[in-house]
């Protein structure tokens, strides 16, 4: 597969990326302790929750439908395209809301939308990727992924002020970055679906597994090692203002520009370990190693915040996050191509995969916001996520199709 195509991806991937983190750990938070903040976490999860809920219904359905998709444009294009579209006008959408039933719910549709794009994008590696091609492709998807988060909350916290041309911002950015894949690359023809069978399509969204066991293994794995990374991050603003006192260290300056900087460091510090992860993996052969090495690197960076609450230690635990999570990202995604049960449900199955992700975001908030609010605040939260990540890591192993 050429470079531009690759390129293009990693640029749609950048886009969803973008709008989804800088919505969720710098706007949102913010617009949540404007209107309500005497209960600023609590609310926060309420919108993170449901956002995440709607999310773990649209990644297989999407997915599902997008393999059966039959136009002259292909049968992931229209989704890519129709997701970018709905997602810019629901980011506007949210620029203009004042309430909390405002936000949850135009960050539900916004996140729908999101996983539209996000789910059919990833379902063009399997389709055409040859796989000792498909680390390199995760890989520079990866760097794509991991630099959004960064370009957006530049734009969001120092070239912009305020939630709404913050908002406004991203929803072109959205445009920019994911037309471009949808509008300009070709598929190729896929093979006639069966008849359509509502029981069929219903069941296809179980996979056994008992009869697929290094499916469900990879699903388990993600699902813990990316909850490490929304426990981390959930409440990264929150942090900031209530433990580190970042607004007291350096006067005039705001926690939004200091989630920005974490970011840039996380940003920095992911970009080598993901392209040589990536290269590696497919060089050797071998995909678990990386995996297993990103994970317990996550898992370090969440144990330098349960000994230390202090700006430096911030820092550092970035580093090491971004490091392990490029590591995790390269690779993993590479590694469950792989393993999809048929090629027919390539879509619906990434979907099912994808459920390990949306599920973390649900479960995130739900176990994180109990944590910070009791006796061990932070350090008993990071805690708690520092041992997901090492229980993740080592679910890796027990895949046996794949080195």
């Amino acid at each position: 597969m050429s470079f531009s195509w690759m390129t293009l991806l990693a640029l749609a991937q950048m886009g969803v990326i973008m709008a989804a983190t800088v919505g969720g750990q710098i706007l949102l938070p913010s617009q949540v302790a404007a209107i309500d903040p005497a209960h600023k976490e609590a609310s926060l999860a309420v919108v993170l929750a449901v956002a995440a809920v709607c999310t773990a219904v649209a990644n297989p359905l999407f997915g599902a439908m997008s393999d059966r998709t039959s136009s002259r444009f292909g049968r992931r294009r229209p989704w890519i395209v129709g997701g970018a579209l709905i997602s810019a006008a629901a980011l506007a959408f949210l620029a203009f809301q004042q309430t909390i039933a405002g936000l949850v719910a135009g960050w539900a549709v916004a996140q729908l939308a999101f996983t539209a794009a996000l789910a059919t994008a990833i379902a063009t590696v399997p389709d055409q990727v040859p796989i000792p091609q498909r680390g390199r492709a995760s890989a520079l998807a990866g760097v794509g992924q991991l630099s959004g988060p960064l370009l957006g909350g530049v734009v969001a916290t120092v070239l912009l002020t305020g939630s709404r041309p913050a908002f406004l911002a991203m929803a072109a950015l959205v445009l920019v970055l994911i037309l471009p894949f949808g509008l300009l690359t070709r598929e190729p023809r896929a093979q006639p679906c069966p008849p359509f069978s509502l029981r069929d399509f219903a069941r296809g969204f179980w996979v056994s597994p008992r009869r697929h066991p290094d499916f469900a293994w990879a699903w388990l794995s993600r699902m813990l090692i990316t909850l490490t990374l929304a426990m981390g991050i959930g409440y990264l603003q929150y942090f900031l203002r209530d433990a580190v006192h970042y607004e007291s260290l350096f006067p005039g300056s705001t926690v939004e520009q200091g989630v920005v900087v974490l970011v840039a460091v996380f940003t920095l510090g992911s970009v080598a370990p993901t392209l040589l992860a990536g290269w590696l993996s497919d060089r050797s052969g071998r995909r678990k190693p990386a995996v297993f090495a990103g994970g317990l690197t996550m898992a370090l960076s969440a144990l330098v915040l349960t000994t230390a609450t202090s700006w430096g230690s911030a820092i550092a635990a970035a580093a090491l996050l971004g490091a392990g999570y490029g590591m995790f990202v390269a690779v993993d995604q590479a590694m469950v191509t792989q393993l999809l049960p048929a090629d027919a449900d390539r879509g619906k199955d990434l979907g099912i995969i994808s459920l390990s992700n949306s599920a973390s975001n649900t479960l995130g908030p739900v176990i994180a916001a109990p944590l910070v609010t009791s006796a061990g605040g932070y350090p008993l939260m990071y805690s708690v996520a520092a041992a997901f990540a090492v229980a993740g890591a080592t679910l890796v192993w027990r895949i046996r199709s794949v080195r």
